[in-house]
């Protein structure tokens, strides 16, 4: 028949159910013309009918009638030369699944309001030879340093999203505070909501947990090491400054210093991740701590050294 394709599923796509398929790839095609085309025998799947919640398997071929005007318009990918070689000198680890960046304070993982530059937008520089760009699987606040994943393929796009979601990954972050707890080392369990443009403590929030140490302190600052068990937003800088030891450079959530011996960007680093158990291997990448924040762990000569 005039116009019919044949298109091969992808390694990317292996596993995707058949109408997210066409969502992707022809995001035109309402649901209800293609389920009249599977109906009809004219969308088949290795020759064979196929309903919307097929799932697909990588190499299989589906037969498609003319369908250019609902095809998803090719996607403007040009990343300058500056702003490639800027995502690219992020990567701290690099392999056949997952790409792992060192992200600067300030850069902001997603697009908003006022976010001309972003991680998600440089993504197709890092395709490192593969057709498919790597994926976001979850995210940190603009103000954070430190550790960001990013999936170089669907399989691992699913499994490191539901690993984050069901905070089945251990993750360490650093904090140079204002303050040091009562207590050196300890969990933290306080519910958060938001509202307005800040997260508060409320009993009818969602559950927050976070463990902390206090690795060293001097005066009236510390350096801790705080692990979030549950993913809420802000949930470290919330619940240290409920401690009476709000992070260094939080403006939002008590920070007092105006000291000009220190840098007045946020002193919240993700330094540590532990994928061992998603990746099937032995596999815990550290984020090198940026140059301000090493400055002011020296400025009070706490005790701690990076491995």
């Amino acid at each position: 028949m005039a116009g019919v394709s044949i298109v091969k599923v992808k390694e990317s796509d292996d596993g995707i159910r058949l109408n997210r398929w066409f969502l992707k790839e022809y995001p035109s095609l309402s649901l209800s013309r293609l389920q009249k085309l599977l109906r009809t025998k004219q969308i088949k799947v290795d020759g064979k009918r196929a309903e919307t919640s097929t799932r697909l398997e990588a190499g299989q071929e589906i037969r498609l009638p003319p369908l250019d005007n609902e095809k998803a318009p090719l996607k403007n990918d040009f990343v300058s030369k500056t702003d490639e070689k800027f995502i690219k000198d992020m990567v701290i680890y690099k392999d056949e699944n997952i790409i792992v960046l060192n992200k600067p304070s300030g850069l902001a993982v997603q697009g908003g309001t006022n976010q001309d530059k972003h991680i998600d937008g440089l993504l197709d520089a890092l395709k490192f030879g593969l057709e498919e760009r790597p994926r976001l699987t979850h995210r940190i606040d603009k103000e954070t340093s430190g550790l960001l994943i990013l999936a170089r393929n669907r399989k691992y796009a699913l499994i490191l999203t539901k690993a984050f979601k069901e905070h089945g990954i251990k993750k360490t972050y650093l904090a140079l505070c204002e303050g040091t707890p009562k207590a050196p080392k300890g969990e933290i369990k306080a519910s958060l909501e938001k509202i307005g443009e800040k997260m508060v403590v409320t009993e009818d929030g969602q559950k927050a947990v976070t463990e902390y140490e206090v690795l060293d302190s001097a005066g009236k600052f510390c350096l801790i090491k705080a692990s979030p068990l549950t993913g809420r937003t802000h949930q470290i800088r919330v619940h240290l400054a409920l401690l009476g030891a709000p992070i260094a450079g939080d403006r939002k959530y008590g920070s007092r210093n105006k000291s000009e011996a220190l840098s007045s960007k946020l002193h919240l680093h993700a330094y540590e991740i532990d994928l061992s158990e998603v990746m099937s291997k032995k596999c815990v990448v550290k984020a090198p701590i940026p140059d301000y924040f090493k400055k002011d762990i020296n400025f009070f000569g706490f005790n701690f050294k990076e491995k």
